[in-house]
């Protein structure tokens, strides 16, 4: 397990939502303080988490902390994960581009952002229509043409699309889903939180027909909803 160590600051943002100090700077220190001081280490993660305007996908009631390191509130009972977090499950599946990649919780589109920005190929499943629909929108806008945004159950995967090199789920399963791991393509990996209050963060690595599990970290995520 990583180190612990917490780090913390809040950015100050100037008049109608302009951010009063450089974001560009913001982001680099939060790589450093949150991310690479805790044993991130892949490259095309961190160049990927310098790149995304986190404070584009966060409300602007929230925006002044965008790159804090905690989780932020978005909306209908969800969360932006904690940078460290987006960190820890980007770098885990072992990206080198070109990569075809579900997500299973949009929410703001963060996430699906730094995939694209790794190189993959994004499709992403949210069962919240609003967020769904605010994510897409700013995917689109910022530029995002790699990310195909769905609206829909995620315990069910993609069919149609797979098999896929990765999976990366944002919300918490009792227990993995069967639907998912039939999805993945032989040596592809499934980052997943399972558990209830508290979760295991997991790592699962197809090899034909076996599944090799590995416990990363304990986390604590939104429950993943609608189980058929």
């Amino acid at each position: 397990m990583r180190a612990a160590a917490a780090a913390f600051f809040v950015i100050a943002w100037g008049a109608a939502g302009v951010p009063a100090e450089d974001p560009v700077r913001a982001r680099e220190r939060m790589v450093r303080d949150q991310i690479e001081a805790r044993g991130v280490t892949d490259a095309r993660t961190l160049a990927a988490l310098r790149k995304v305007e986190r404070h584009q996908f966060v409300p602007p009631e929230v925006a002044a902390l965008a790159y804090a390191d905690h989780p932020l509130q978005i909306g209908d009972g969800q969360t932006i994960s904690q940078p460290y977090i987006v960190a820890v499950m980007s770098e885990a599946i072992g990206l080198h581009g070109g990569e075809k990649v579900l997500e299973v919780g949009t929410g703001s589109g963060y996430q699906a952002a730094v995939l694209a920005e790794m190189g993959a190929r994004v499709y992403t499943m949210e069962i919240v229509p609003t967020l769904a629909r605010r994510a897409r929108a700013t995917l689109a806008r910022l530029g995002y043409r790699s990310v195909e945004v769905r609206e829909g159950n995620g315990w069910a995967g993609w069919p149609e699309e797979a098999p896929f090199d990765a999976i990366v789920v944002t919300a918490a399963p009792p227990t993995i889903p069967e639907a998912l791991k039939a999805q993945l393509r032989d040596g592809g990996r499934l980052v997943i939180p399972v558990g209830d209050d508290v979760q295991q963060l997991m790592l699962v690595t197809r090899r034909g027909p076996k599944f090799e599990e590995k416990r990363l970290l304990m986390v604590r995520f939104v429950p993943l909803v609608a189980r058929p």
